[in-house]
Protein backbone atom coordinates (compact mmCIF):
# COMPACT_ATOMS: atom_id res chain seq x y z
CA UNK A 1 0.00 0.00 0.00
CA UNK A 2 1.21 3.44 -0.80
CA UNK A 3 1.50 5.55 1.89
CA UNK A 4 2.23 8.42 0.31
CA UNK A 5 1.95 10.29 -2.57
CA UNK A 6 2.68 14.11 -4.61
CA UNK A 7 -1.32 13.94 -3.68
CA UNK A 8 -1.21 13.59 -0.03
CA UNK A 9 -3.15 15.93 1.93
CA UNK A 10 -1.08 18.95 3.45
CA UNK A 11 -1.77 18.42 6.69
CA UNK A 12 0.43 15.36 6.91
CA UNK A 13 3.40 17.85 6.10
CA UNK A 14 2.45 20.37 8.80
CA UNK A 15 4.57 20.76 12.02
CA UNK A 16 3.40 21.85 15.28
CA UNK A 17 6.20 24.46 14.97
CA UNK A 18 5.68 26.85 11.77
CA UNK A 19 8.11 29.15 12.55
CA UNK A 20 10.65 30.27 9.52
CA UNK A 21 13.11 27.33 10.00
CA UNK A 22 16.08 29.65 9.55
CA UNK A 23 15.01 31.11 13.00
CA UNK A 24 15.07 27.65 14.96
CA UNK A 25 18.34 26.42 13.25
CA UNK A 26 20.14 29.77 13.81
CA UNK A 27 21.74 29.18 16.92
CA UNK A 28 24.59 26.29 16.00
CA UNK A 29 24.30 22.86 17.88
CA UNK A 30 27.87 21.17 17.96
CA UNK A 31 26.16 17.74 19.18
CA UNK A 32 25.35 14.53 17.58
CA UNK A 33 21.49 13.13 16.95
CA UNK A 34 22.73 9.47 16.98
CA UNK A 35 24.49 7.50 19.98
CA UNK A 36 27.84 6.52 19.32
CA UNK A 37 26.98 2.69 18.67
CA UNK A 38 24.56 4.24 15.31
CA UNK A 39 27.25 6.42 14.53
CA UNK A 40 29.96 3.17 14.03
CA UNK A 41 26.90 1.19 12.14
CA UNK A 42 26.57 4.26 9.93
CA UNK A 43 30.54 4.54 9.45
CA UNK A 44 30.72 1.01 8.24
CA UNK A 45 27.68 1.31 5.94
CA UNK A 46 29.35 4.60 5.05
CA UNK A 47 32.65 2.19 4.14
CA UNK A 48 30.90 -0.26 2.34
CA UNK A 49 28.63 2.26 0.10
CA UNK A 50 29.68 5.65 -0.76
CA UNK A 51 32.40 6.07 -3.86
CA UNK A 52 35.93 7.39 -3.43
CA UNK A 53 36.07 9.55 -5.92
CA UNK A 54 33.32 11.89 -7.58
CA UNK A 55 31.18 14.74 -5.72
CA UNK A 56 29.05 13.72 -2.69
CA UNK A 57 26.12 16.07 -1.29
CA UNK A 58 25.44 15.99 1.97
CA UNK A 59 22.17 16.96 2.76
CA UNK A 60 20.99 18.55 5.91
CA UNK A 61 24.46 18.41 6.91
CA UNK A 62 26.37 19.93 10.72
CA UNK A 63 29.67 20.30 12.00
CA UNK A 64 30.21 16.11 11.48
CA UNK A 65 29.06 13.95 8.70
CA UNK A 66 29.58 10.37 10.01
CA UNK A 67 32.05 9.39 7.72
CA UNK A 68 34.78 6.77 7.98
CA UNK A 69 38.22 7.76 8.34
CA UNK A 70 39.47 6.84 4.54
CA UNK A 71 36.85 8.45 3.28
CA UNK A 72 37.08 11.84 5.61
CA UNK A 73 41.05 11.54 4.58
CA UNK A 74 40.22 11.67 1.13
CA UNK A 75 38.26 14.72 1.41
CA UNK A 76 40.19 16.77 3.51
CA UNK A 77 42.74 16.00 1.09
CA UNK A 78 40.87 17.03 -1.44
CA UNK A 79 39.80 20.15 0.04
CA UNK A 80 43.46 20.90 0.26
CA UNK A 81 44.16 20.31 -3.14
CA UNK A 82 41.47 22.27 -3.94
CA UNK A 83 42.22 25.31 -1.92
CA UNK A 84 45.77 25.29 -4.01
CA UNK A 85 45.09 24.53 -7.22
CA UNK A 86 45.04 28.38 -8.49
CA UNK A 87 48.82 28.37 -7.22
CA UNK A 88 49.69 24.86 -8.47
CA UNK A 89 47.70 22.16 -10.55
CA UNK A 90 46.41 19.66 -8.80
CA UNK A 91 48.09 16.47 -8.63
CA UNK A 92 46.36 13.86 -10.77
CA UNK A 93 47.13 10.72 -9.23
CA UNK A 94 45.55 11.65 -6.28
CA UNK A 95 41.74 10.75 -5.91
CA UNK A 96 39.64 13.32 -5.69
CA UNK A 97 36.70 13.02 -3.27
CA UNK A 98 34.76 16.54 -2.93
CA UNK A 99 32.13 16.59 -0.18
CA UNK A 100 29.42 19.42 -0.02
CA UNK A 101 27.51 20.58 2.89
CA UNK A 102 23.91 21.26 2.73
CA UNK A 103 22.31 22.82 5.57
CA UNK A 104 20.89 25.95 7.88
CA UNK A 105 23.81 27.10 9.75
CA UNK A 106 26.66 28.68 8.49
CA UNK A 107 28.92 27.57 12.23
CA UNK A 108 28.10 24.44 12.57
CA UNK A 109 29.00 24.16 7.92
CA UNK A 110 32.51 25.76 8.61
CA UNK A 111 32.76 23.44 11.15
CA UNK A 112 32.88 20.45 9.39
CA UNK A 113 36.52 19.44 8.38
CA UNK A 114 35.59 17.17 5.27
CA UNK A 115 33.50 20.22 3.23
CA UNK A 116 34.93 21.55 0.15
CA UNK A 117 32.32 24.15 0.18
CA UNK A 118 29.02 24.48 1.81
CA UNK A 119 25.30 25.52 0.79
CA UNK A 120 23.29 27.56 3.34
CA UNK A 121 19.76 26.77 2.30
CA UNK A 122 16.22 26.51 3.49
CA UNK A 123 14.88 23.14 1.58
CA UNK A 124 11.77 23.83 2.79
CA UNK A 125 11.24 27.19 1.40
CA UNK A 126 13.67 26.84 -1.37
CA UNK A 127 13.58 23.07 -2.69
CA UNK A 128 15.68 22.74 -5.39
CA UNK A 129 19.44 22.94 -5.40
CA UNK A 130 21.77 24.88 -7.44
CA UNK A 131 22.51 24.24 -10.63
CA UNK A 132 25.96 23.91 -9.71
CA UNK A 133 26.12 20.78 -7.91
CA UNK A 134 26.05 18.49 -10.85
CA UNK A 135 27.37 16.09 -11.10
CA UNK A 136 26.86 14.24 -7.99
CA UNK A 137 28.16 10.37 -7.61
CA UNK A 138 26.08 9.89 -4.62
CA UNK A 139 23.70 11.86 -1.92
CA UNK A 140 23.96 11.21 2.29
CA UNK A 141 21.15 12.87 4.56
CA UNK A 142 21.24 11.72 8.48
CA UNK A 143 17.83 11.72 10.34
CA UNK A 144 16.62 15.05 8.77
CA UNK A 145 14.45 13.69 6.07
CA UNK A 146 11.80 13.94 8.61
CA UNK A 147 11.87 17.60 8.46
CA UNK A 148 11.31 17.92 4.65
CA UNK A 149 7.66 19.63 3.99
CA UNK A 150 8.25 19.11 0.20
CA UNK A 151 10.45 15.88 0.08
CA UNK A 152 9.21 14.62 -3.30
CA UNK A 153 10.64 17.83 -4.92
CA UNK A 154 14.32 17.88 -2.83
CA UNK A 155 14.63 14.29 -3.75
CA UNK A 156 13.69 15.21 -7.39
CA UNK A 157 16.06 17.87 -7.82
CA UNK A 158 18.68 16.02 -6.20
CA UNK A 159 17.97 13.33 -9.36
CA UNK A 160 18.57 16.15 -11.44
CA UNK A 161 22.10 16.47 -10.65
CA UNK A 162 23.26 13.04 -10.08
CA UNK A 163 24.78 10.94 -12.64
CA UNK A 164 22.82 7.82 -13.82
CA UNK A 165 23.95 5.32 -11.58
CA UNK A 166 24.36 7.79 -8.83
CA UNK A 167 22.93 6.49 -5.28
CA UNK A 168 20.67 8.30 -2.59
CA UNK A 169 21.63 7.08 1.18
CA UNK A 170 18.16 8.32 3.54
CA UNK A 171 19.50 7.46 7.17
CA UNK A 172 16.34 7.61 9.37
CA UNK A 173 16.39 6.62 13.58
CA UNK A 174 13.44 7.34 15.88
CA UNK A 175 15.57 10.57 16.71
CA UNK A 176 13.98 13.92 16.42
CA UNK A 177 12.55 17.46 17.37
CA UNK A 178 9.02 16.45 17.54
CA UNK A 179 8.12 20.03 16.99
CA UNK A 180 9.58 20.28 13.03
CA UNK A 181 8.84 17.11 12.43
CA UNK A 182 6.02 16.66 9.91
CA UNK A 183 2.90 15.68 11.61
CA UNK A 184 2.63 12.68 9.90
CA UNK A 185 5.99 11.20 11.04
CA UNK A 186 4.33 11.36 14.41
CA UNK A 187 1.44 9.73 14.18
CA UNK A 188 3.10 6.23 12.60
CA UNK A 189 5.32 3.65 13.01
CA UNK A 190 9.31 3.20 11.92
CA UNK A 191 7.97 0.51 9.44
CA UNK A 192 5.55 2.72 7.99
CA UNK A 193 8.03 6.21 8.08
CA UNK A 194 10.36 3.61 6.14
CA UNK A 195 7.92 2.39 3.53
CA UNK A 196 6.99 6.67 3.33
CA UNK A 197 10.47 7.50 2.70
CA UNK A 198 10.54 4.77 0.12
CA UNK A 199 7.67 6.20 -1.59
CA UNK A 200 9.51 9.88 -1.67
CA UNK A 201 12.28 8.15 -3.84
CA UNK A 202 10.08 6.28 -5.98
CA UNK A 203 7.57 9.32 -6.74
CA UNK A 204 11.38 11.71 -7.30
CA UNK A 205 12.08 9.59 -10.46
CA UNK A 206 14.83 7.09 -8.14
CA UNK A 207 14.37 3.32 -8.48
CA UNK A 208 16.25 -0.07 -7.11
CA UNK A 209 14.58 1.23 -3.70
CA UNK A 210 16.00 -0.48 -0.66
CA UNK A 211 15.44 -0.42 3.07
CA UNK A 212 18.86 -1.35 5.04
CA UNK A 213 18.04 -2.03 8.70
CA UNK A 214 21.32 -1.08 10.51
CA UNK A 215 20.36 -1.90 13.70
CA UNK A 216 15.85 -2.41 14.77
CA UNK A 217 16.59 -1.06 18.04
CA UNK A 218 15.31 -4.51 19.79
CA UNK A 219 18.22 -7.03 19.48
CA UNK A 220 20.80 -6.12 22.87
CA UNK A 221 24.38 -7.15 22.97
CA UNK A 222 24.86 -9.32 25.82
CA UNK A 223 26.59 -7.12 28.53
CA UNK A 224 27.81 -7.73 31.56
CA UNK A 225 28.34 -5.61 34.60
CA UNK A 226 25.01 -4.41 36.09
CA UNK A 227 22.52 -1.73 35.06
CA UNK A 228 24.91 0.75 33.22
CA UNK A 229 25.99 -2.01 31.10
CA UNK A 230 22.72 -3.08 30.22
CA UNK A 231 21.80 0.69 29.14
CA UNK A 232 25.26 0.92 27.25
CA UNK A 233 24.35 -2.23 25.04
CA UNK A 234 21.44 -0.67 23.74
CA UNK A 235 21.63 1.65 20.77
CA UNK A 236 19.54 4.13 18.45
CA UNK A 237 17.73 2.25 15.61
CA UNK A 238 19.17 3.13 12.43
CA UNK A 239 17.81 2.09 8.76
CA UNK A 240 19.46 3.21 5.54
CA UNK A 241 16.71 4.06 2.60
CA UNK A 242 18.26 3.76 -0.76
CA UNK A 243 18.00 4.01 -4.63
CA UNK A 244 19.76 4.79 -7.53
CA UNK A 245 19.52 7.14 -10.46
CA UNK A 246 18.28 4.79 -13.66
CA UNK A 247 19.96 4.81 -16.53
CA UNK A 248 18.61 6.29 -19.74
CA UNK A 249 17.77 2.40 -20.75
CA UNK A 250 16.42 1.98 -17.57
CA UNK A 251 13.63 5.09 -17.46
Amino acid sequence: MVSVSPSSPSQDFKREDESVDTDFYRSPRLVTHIDDNAIGLLRDYYARNLPRTGRILDLCSSWVSHFPEELEQLAVATKKHSSKSSEQSVTKDIPKLEVIGQGMNDAELSANPILSSSILQDLNSAPDLPESLVPLEATTCVVSVDYLTQPVRVLASILNHTRPGGKVHLVVSNRCFPTKAIGRWLKISEEERLQMVGDYLWFAGWRNIEICTLNDGKTELSPSGGLMAWFSARSDPLWVVRANKPSTSDS
